[in-house]
């Protein structure tokens, strides 16, 4: 067997699996972004993919006020998306709620939040923040190397390939619960303090 076969399947297994991911948790406004290389704007996927954790994910009943309350994204550090994260959830709703986009910044207090984007670029500031909400039913997502070390529960990287990344550790610890369609398109999983590559 040729040496060269092995990194080609790899590299084959890893668009069959931005592919599926992207179809599974991101279709976009004109259809699915399935695309090795995104065709939306960056922010764009992003955006999409926030809404759709909406759909996938399930937060236990506390993490609401009541049945009507809105899902409120929280969006924390610097300029990461322009304007299409308010349009993204502009009229849309999940499960009966709309969506409410709070930008937070220092020395803003954090609101209670369904959804935190963390953007900040310092370890230093993610971790305090991540050390904030550890114990509330917050889905954490960001895009820095050591988001799940540092205790974030998604790590989504939407550059050349869509990558998305899940400790399920974290996850469980604020009683979020992510389903099996989700891990099967992760390209790593973080399960008993343990990060293994996903198939």
């Amino acid at each position: 067997m040729s040496p060269c076969r092995p990194r080609a399947a790899a590299s084959a297994l890893s668009r069959r699996r931005s592919v599926a991911l992207a179809l599974l948790l991101a279709p976009l406004a004109h259809g699915a972004a399935a695309q090795e290389r995104p065709a939306e704007p960056v922010g764009k996927v992003e955006a999409a993919f926030l809404r759709n954790f909406a759909r996938y994910v399930t937060w236990p009943p506390q993490a609401f006020a009541d049945e009507r309350a809105a899902w409120v994204v929280c969006v924390l550090g610097g300029e990461h998306f322009d304007d299409s994260l308010e349009r993204t959830f502009l009229g849309r709703t999940e499960q009966g709620r709309p969506f409410k986009v709070i930008r937070v910044a220092p020395p803003d207090p954090l609101p209670a939040c369904q959804i935190a984007f963390i953007a900040y670029e310092t370890a230093a500031r993610r971790r305090s923040v991540l050390n904030e909400l550890r114990k509330r039913p917050v889905l954490t997502v960001g895009n820095a190397p050591e988001f799940l070390q540092e205790g974030g529960v998604i790590r989504l990287l939407a550059r050349e390939q869509v990558e998305m990344s899940v400790n399920l550790d974290q996850a469980r610890a604020v009683s979020l619960a992510i389903p099996t369609k989700m891990l099967e398109v992760s390209r790593e999983i973080v399960e008993g303090g343990v990060a293994r590559k996903w198939r």
